[in-house]
């Protein structure tokens, strides 16, 4: 039984690190930059360990160019919701270095059926 969540489990070991090299990196630089330019300097940064450690650890899959500009495209879909939602919630009101807890939580799994997708089609 085990087996079957395994692939989940990878997921979310690989999500958190990268989740907290993101929000490190955030929660560093917003306190001297614009929120949207912290955010996205973390989100390149934790990009680059997510695609690697995806890629090897999570779907125990070859890194391929092809996988990787799949990795791309799902993770600039992602990235427009994190600043659509990262946004929306500090316009409600949710203090900024805690707006994106709620972002990661609605983004994160959307994000893990994309990538899933990019490494268990058999074409790429």
């Amino acid at each position: 039984m085990l087996h079957k969540y395994q692939e989940i489990i990878r997921f979310c070991i690989v999500g958190t690190l990268a989740t907290g090299i993101h929000y490190g990196i955030y929660l560093l630089l917003n306190r001297f930059i614009v929120v949207w330019l912290a955010y996205t300097i973390g989100y390149a940064i934790s990009f680059i360990c997510n695609f690697y450690l995806t890629s090897v650890f999570t779907f125990q899959s070859k890194a391929t160019i092809k996988k990787g500009i799949g990795f791309i495209v799902c993770h600039l879909i992602n990235y427009i919701l994190h600043l659509f939602f990262l946004a929306f919630f500090i316009w409600v009101g949710v203090e900024k270095n805690y707006a994106p807890i709620p972002v990661y939580l609605i983004v994160i799994p959307v994000n893990f059926l994309l990538v899933r997708f990019v490494f268990k089609t058999e074409k790429l």
